[in-house]
């Protein structure tokens, strides 16, 4: 290991992150050395090891802090604690929550060195690739020598409400660990295509191609945009998938553009970031169909604590008087989608936000400037169901349509319930805005000639709906939006 560091208490946040800092740059340094030696051939003395840095508390009062707060305060007595990771990603995230601690609790942050290992496959920079050069029995050699990733050290029990703390144990401040963080961002770079440090803190999700190509076309036209363009004002790059960096018409590039490439394929979900120097942009990601992705891309995206995650994609209409291309919000979910059935029980409820309700209903009536009574000819509000079956319109009668009818829903997909559900789980306000693009149970498919008309028309319009629905959550205060809905009964202190 390298050369212990002393635990030290600081009154400032910005004092305390830069001793984690410190400690995680050391640490990271060793690892990365040790590697590059081990590549080379020449085997370490000795196992070699760096741990996490940590942050705790001491709370010795049952007085409680602002009751009007939603975050940044801890349940009770007692010690809390968390382990910490790439304190440069994180460092206006941490800020704020050390920030909080301070100021919520008048009480001092210790900053230390933790017991718990930094695996060697988290130690990489984002262009290392050096472990490709060594021969099979060398890897195997590494578990010998070097930390891996320990599964039993990141499992979501915190979020999940199910973890338990062992006596003497420090109760938990994050939902997320130092490993959990970490292995999260070494997935979103495989499963996305772009780097971590590109995401942005509001994100549309959706299951088509279409609305992934009109957000291309529409932030590389942004990007071309000259000064003063009140559409463009505020964003200064648009990256794609491989870190393919395009910057905003009169921004130098940056060194680091270079290293960008297209990908020889698109990623499983590749992700397009239209970015805001104060990461308030816009990233959308492209889940595909099917409530397996939903949940894989929000169970990583989630350590990156957005703001918000909205779905934008199409569904089937339940209801006779729909049209295609109406709109519906969803206020409730039927979860029949099964991929989170062992996290979040189904008698969970999954609330509308009103914060993010609002925003929406608000948006649609700004882009199709219909209010009122007339809002309503095109958007419906209500239940939306989810289903993992594809066909489910195939099933014997009565089938499940029988159950969405009972249900009172409007809309039927597979990935809405997903988003939102694992919002609630993550404490990530979420929204659902989906567009009706058939109606099976009315025998009104589309027809090839009919869905192309259906995309050139719709696709557009509900990208730019979603895109003012940000637009108009990026003005809310932060603690406003991360509302005490989402939070249980001993909430961590970190948002």
């Amino acid at each position: 290991m390298p050369t212990l560091i002393a635990t030290q208490s600081f009154t400032s946040a910005a004092d305390a992150l830069a001793h984690a800092r410190h400690i995680y740059d050391i640490g990271i340094t060793h690892l990365r050395q040790s590697l590059q030696e081990f590549v080379a051939g020449t085997d370490p003395a000795r196992r070699v090891r760096a741990c996490y840095p940590f942050v705790r508390v001491h709370i010795d009062t049952v007085v409680r802090a602002d009751s009007r707060l939603a975050y940044g305060f801890v349940a009770g007595p007692g010690a809390y604690e968390t382990t910490l990771t790439r304190p440069d990603l994180f460092e206006e995230y941490y800020l704020e929550q050390f920030e909080l601690l301070l100021k919520n609790h008048g009480v001092t942050l210790e900053v230390g060195m933790s017991t718990q290992p930094i695996p060697i496959h988290f130690s990489f920079a984002e262009h290392d690739h050096i472990e490709g050069t060594m021969s099979v029995e060398r890897r195997q050699r590494m578990r010998d020598l070097f930390d891996l990733p320990d599964l039993a050290a990141m499992d979501d029990g915190i979020a999940n409400g199910t973890h338990s703390v062992p006596p003497g144990q420090p109760m938990p401040l994050a939902l997320f660990t130092g490993p959990r963080v970490d292995y999260s961002l070494h997935r979103l770079r495989h499963y996305t295509g772009t780097a971590p440090e590109h995401f942005q803190n509001f994100l549309l999700f959706t299951n088509y191609q279409f609305y992934i190509d009109e957000f291309v076309r529409l932030g590389r036209s942004l990007m071309a945009a000259p000064e003063g363009d009140e559409a463009a004002d505020g964003y200064c790059a648009f990256i794609e998938p491989g870190n393919v960096v395009t910057r905003r018409a009169g921004h130098p590039a940056l060194p680091a553009d270079a290293l960008g490439a297209p990908p020889p394929r698109l990623p499983q979900m590749p992700a397009y970031h239209l970015v805001r120097p104060d990461r308030s942009g816009i990233t959308m990601v492209n889940i595909g169909v099917g409530p397996a992705n939903a949940k894989t891309i929000t169970d990583h995206i989630a350590v990156l604590r957005p703001h918000a995650w909205i779905m934008l994609g199409h569904c089937a209409g339940l209801r006779n008087t729909q049209q295609l291309g109406d709109y519906v919000l969803a206020h409730g979910y039927v979860r029949e989608d099964h991929v989170l059935d062992e996290e979040l029980p189904l008698w969970v409820p999954i609330p509308a936000l009103a914060e993010i309700q609002v925003a929406l209903e608000q948006a649609v009536e700004d882009v199709t400037q219909l209010r009122g009574f007339e809002l309503k000819r095109i958007l419906r509000t209500g239940t939306v169901a989810s289903t993992d079956n594809r066909n489910w319109e195939l099933l014997p009668h009565p089938g499940p349509e029988q159950r969405f009818s009972q249900s009172r829903a409007v809309a039927l997909d597979m990935e809405s319930a997903t988003i939102a559900a694992n919002g609630f789980r993550f404490r990530v306000p979420y929204g659902t805005l989906l567009c009706v693009s058939d109606k099976p149970l009315h025998g009104e498919l589309k027809l090839p000639g009919m869905a192309n008309q259906f995309y050139r028309e719709r696709v557009d319009q509900h990208l730019r709906i979603g895109m003012r629905a940000i637009d108009i959550l990026r003005r809310q205060r932060l603690d406003q939006l991360h509302s005490r809905k989402l939070r249980s009964f001993n909430e961590v202190a970190f948002q």
